[in-house]
């Protein structure tokens, strides 16, 4: 991973934390870095993003968003990981 990717996903929380959302870089024993998306008020509602060569991508990989919009991204999960009212 390369140090482009992981400040895109720094970039990524910044702009998940100010929709509310918990999110953390995640850097695993290989040097992999995801980060982990908790939505705080159903954290059932998880997600895993990654960055690559300048795109984010979901946990099932596919690509999700361009790297260089972190608040584009951030709107995309913000979405998929909102709660449904009752």
């Amino acid at each position: 991973m390369g140090e482009d990717d992981f400040r895109h996903l720094e970039h990524l929380v910044a702009e998940l934390d100010a929709r509310g959302l918990l999110a953390r870089v995640v850097r695993t024993p290989s040097g992999r870095a995801y980060v982990r998306v908790i939505n705080p008020d159903a954290t059932s509602l998880t997600e895993n993003v990654v960055c690559q060569a300048a795109d984010y991508w979901w946990s099932w990989g596919e690509r999700m968003h361009r790297a260089d919009d972190p608040a584009g991204a951030a709107t995309k999960v913000a979405r998929v990981l909102a709660a449904v009212s009752e």
